[in-house]
Order: C-alpha cells, then sequence, then structure tokens
C-alpha cells in the first residue's frame, strides 16, 4: 500500500524513530508517564492558549524548518502495529464517495493510500513544510496540496465532508482560528477525525525531542466537548487506549 523507501538516510532516520518509540514502550506502565499524560497542570483545559501573530509566525516557521530537515523519519515502513490502528482510524470516518477529504499536517501523506481505498471526490493534503508536500506530490499526484498554517487555509464554505489531523493536533499553534476556520469549511454533519496511532501519552516522549511547545490531546470526552462546542462541533466517538488516540466530532447541522 505504502511505497517504501530503503536508502542509507531513510533507514537512519527510521532506527532514530524506533528508538524513541521503543523508548516509550518502555515508560508505558511508569507512574510518572501515566500522571503526565493524564493532567500536566493539574487541571482538564477548558478553552485553547492564544498567542499572537508574530509567535504564532515564529513557532509555525520553526516547525516547518524541523520537519522538512527530518522528512524520512516519516517515510514508510511504519512502526510494527501503526498500520492497523491508522486503517481503523481513517475507517472510522465514514468517508463517502461524494465526500472531499481534507488531511492536516500530512506530512509524507500516510493517510493518503487509507483515504483512497474510499474513492472520495477529491483529496486536500495541508502542511507547513513544503519538502513534505513535495514528497506527497511526487507520490500521489491527484492529491490537491496547500502549504502553510491550516488556519489560513481558504477553501470554500461548507465544501469539506471529512478533515483529519493524524498526530498533529498537538502541533498546531493557533488552535482557536484553526478550528474556526475548520469548521468553515467542513459542511454540517462533516466530521473532523483528530487522532494518534500511538497514543496520547506519546507526546510526553515528544516534548523532550523537539525544539517547539506541543499542546496535550484532550484527556476526557467531557474536556473535548468543552473545548469543542464553541466551535460548532460536538464529540461523536472518543477512545483513549494505551497506543491509539481517537477523538470523532461532528459538525454541527
Amino acid at each position: 500500500m505504502w511505497e517504501e523507501t530503503t536508502t542509507a538516510r531513510v533507514r537512519e532516520a527510521h532506527r532514530t524513530r524506533d528508538v524513541l518509540i521503543e523508548h516509550w514502550k518502555l515508560l508505558l506502565g511508569s507512574a510518572s508517564l501515566r500522571k503526565a499524560a493524564n493532567d500536566p497542570d493539574g487541571a482538564c483545559m477548558t478553552s485553547f492558549t492564544r498567542y499572537t501573530e508574530e509567535e504564532v509566525r515564529r513557532l509555525n516557521t520553526l516547525q516547518a524548518a524541523y520537519f522538512s530537515k527530518n522528512v524520512e523519519i516519516f517515510e514508510p515502513p511504519l512502526p510494527e502495529g501503526v498500520p492497523e490502528r491508522l486503517e481503523r482510524i481513517v475507517d472510522s470516518a465514514g468517508i463517502d464517495p461524494s465526500d472531499s477529504v481534507l488531511d492536516i499536517g500530512t506530512g509524507t501523506g500516510i493517510l493518503i493510500p487509507l483515504i483512497r481505498e474510499y474513492s472520495p471526490a477529491h483529496i486536500y493534503a495541508n502542511d507547513l513544510s513544503e519538502a513534505m508536500l513535495e514528497f506527497v506530490r511526487t507520490h500521489y499526484p491527484s492529491v490537491i496540496t496547500a502549504q502553510g498554517d491550516a488556519a489560513d487555509l481558504a477553501l470554500a464554505d461548507a465544501s469539506i465532508g471529512v478533515t483529519f489531523i493524524n498526530a498533529c493536533y498537538p502541533n498546531i499553534i493557533d488552535k482557536h482560528k484553526t478550528f474556526t476556520n475548520l469548521r468553515r469549511m467542513l459542511r454540517p454533519g462533516g466530521r473532523l477525525i483528530i487522532s494518534h496511532p500511538l497514543g496520547r501519552s506519546f507526546v510526553e516522549i515528544l516534548k523532550k525531542n523537539v525544539p517547539f511547545p506541543l499542546d496535550d490531546f484532550p484527556a476526557a470526552e467531557t474536556e473535548a466537548t468543552e473545548l469543542f462546542a464553541p466551535y460548532g462541533f460536538r464529540v461523536s466517538l472518543f477512545l483513549d487506549e494505551k497506543e491509539r488516540y481517537l477523538l470523532r466530532l461532528a459538525a454541527d447541522e
């Protein structure tokens, strides 16, 4: 399904990635990791942090440079168990052939082969990193790409049936503007899927290995409801498993 590249540079990048994942797995049972993942600040988040426009630009530029430099880490083959979990994540969206699908933070387009199995009308892929999108254009030329902040995407109102934010939610800096914009583009009854195929706690490891801030995923359905209701979303599915996080939001009718 995924094209696998086996250059020496890719193999070395994958070794780095796999060491990080193994370190996380060793810590999965630790009380400190569970505590940090469940409630890092002693309280649930009830609204999104606001940043100045200058700070958003600075952090987005930092992220774009980081991911452009590390494209190989995100190329197939994927770690054991991840392909199967991604299949279930995409399946949860209930993609219809009439849907246009938007993949936010697409990276190397890991979700695209899975999305294509449902034959949607269009697939849009968005990322901060131009290098990531160049990989997508090379391997999936029929996909429509858009480089930049998801908060600034200018697709037509109510034109999207399904939006995915896979392994990218913590990286979104201006969540207030982003989810306002995503709701504008999503048709009534459309689905927004926020997910991670290694689970919510994996972010705790990433925080120690990247040069920019990462937010936590909503830790409970009640927290997700409180965060997203002001933007016109309701929670229709919440799964918080050890190695899979899945939050499905439905756009208000």
